[in-house]
């Protein structure tokens, strides 16, 4: 099935991806993984939710981890270009059928709740406090080093309907994996800032979140991580990896925090700017799409994924057996 045209002037203008908020039931466990571990930086915490941030973010957060009796994904957020394209998303989504309010986040201005095609909980604001840099200050920097968060990665019960409705948000493709039985889309990569994705879809059981991906400087930083996990009891943590995408090209590691939300540690992708660079296919049977070199992925990696609260997943519509590490 062709990839439709992008929409490069879509109704309103995303700028890029910018956090996502976890239900977490052990906020201390939590704290212990993402700030002890991975190295993100914290700038708030209370009884009830820590907020963090990566090294080179000037927002106040790209993570948001609140108190709850269910791991769950609460929402996945993307900044606007500006105060005016938040009605003009509001209105677009309104017209669109999907449930619309304004709901009141710290350190945010307005901000936009609604879903995507599938009823995935969404949010747009322009407005995040910002804070002073700190890329500099290297005695932050611990755990592997995180940079910025680089992507979204969701299950959607039909791709194809995904890369439709994404597309008409001005999301490009950049690589996409086709079944040649049926010509449909097993899995699309998608962006707005100029990298190869802000968010991915994948077939599978959805709407559900996959993983949130962070940058960091170089693959020895994953190795590091590695070294630091296996020793700190985070050894089972490890889910797949370290490898090398095909798609992507990505040099990667995916983990689990200890509610069992996937973070993938990512670095080593290519720069898509141009608004006509063509999208890549891959065979769904080419096994160096997903694993260009490296231990294939494990069955959990294509069947969990984290609930998104409220949410009820359906079923894929295309049943297609994926590459397993035996």
């Amino acid at each position: 099935m062709p990839i439709p045209e992008p929409t490069l002037y879509p109704p309103f203008n995303i700028v890029r991806l910018s956090h996502v908020e976890f239900g977490v039931t052990d906020l201390a466990a939590s704290k212990a993984f993402y700030v002890e571990t991975l190295g993100l930086q914290v700038t708030e915490e209370t009884e009830d939710h820590l907020c963090l941030r990566a090294l080179e973010e000037r927002g106040h957060h790209c993570l948001v981890l609140r108190r709850a009796t269910e791991a769950r994904a609460q929402y996945l957020a993307y900044k606007v270009y500006s105060d005016e394209d938040l009605d003009r998303a509001h209105d677009w989504f309104a017209a669109e059928g999907h449930p619309v309010k304004w709901v009141e986040r710290s350190h945010q201005g307005r901000t936009l709740r609604t879903t995507d095609c599938f009823g995935a909980p969404m949010e747009f604001y322009y407005r995040m406090e910002r804070l002073p840099p700190i890329h500099q200050q290297y005695r932050l920097y611990h755990g592997v080093k995180p940079l910025r968060i680089d992507h979204f990665n969701c299950f959607a019960p039909d791709v194809d309907a995904a890369v439709a409705f994404y597309g008409r948000l001005g999301f490009r493709v950049t690589e996409y994996t086709e079944d040649d039985a049926s010509g449909r889309l097993w899995a699309a990569w998608m962006h707005r800032k100029g990298g190869v994705h802000d968010v991915a879809f994948t077939s599978g059981t959805g709407p559900r979140l996959h993983h949130t991906a962070f940058w960091v400087p170089t693959p020895l930083n994953i190795i590091d991580l590695l070294d630091l996990m296996s020793t700190t009891g985070y050894l089972a943590n490890i889910e797949r990896g370290p490898g090398r995408h095909g798609i992507s090209n990505a040099f990667f590691l995916y983990v689990r925090d200890p509610d069992g939300h996937r973070i993938e540690i990512y670095c080593s992708d290519y720069q898509t700017v141009d608004p006509d660079l063509e999208p890549i296919r891959w065979d769904l049977k080419d096994p160096q799409r997903q694993t260009l070199w490296g231990a294939p992925a494990p069955l959990s990696w294509f069947e969990e994924g984290s609930l998104f609260a409220d949410v009820d997943p359906q079923e894929a519509v295309l049943k297609a057996t994926p590459i397993v590490a035996p």
